[in-house]
């Protein structure tokens, strides 16, 4: 029987082998595409790993196409209460919002105010 941590090896093999085949068939078959991008996030879920960070912002989560900027969705930077990126999959109409600020843990700050006292 294989290790959990194998397993895990595999997936995030698998997964990098199946996002490359996505972006070289993506210009041609965007369907073909969509359908490696599907594969490669039910084996991240079987596996019960997170897909990186720049796979994630690649792809269209209702529809799974691979974004090809400027030709199948388009990118916004909003100012509107704290300052974001949307990105609109223009197959599905799908938006996506990135903030571009990281948020502030105040507990944290706190806990370092306490500790930080005058004697």
């Amino acid at each position: 029987m294989m290790s959990q941590s194998n397993i895990k090896q595999i997936a995030r093999q698998r997964i990098d082998i199946l996002f490359g085949q996505a972006k070289k068939t993506a210009p041609s078959n965007p369907t073909l595409a969509a359908v490696y991008v599907e594969s490669a996030r039910r084996i991240a879920m079987a596996a019960r790993i997170r897909l990186p960070l720049e796979f994630r912002r690649e792809t269209c989560r209702e529809c799974n196409a691979l974004f090809r900027y400027g030709i199948n969705c388009r990118v916004r930077v909003k100012q509107k209460r704290e300052p974001h990126v949307v990105v609109t999959c223009l197959n599905c109409g799908h938006y996506t919002r990135y903030m571009l600020r990281k948020k502030v843990r105040k507990a944290i700050d706190q806990d370092n105010d306490k500790n930080e006292a005058p004697c």
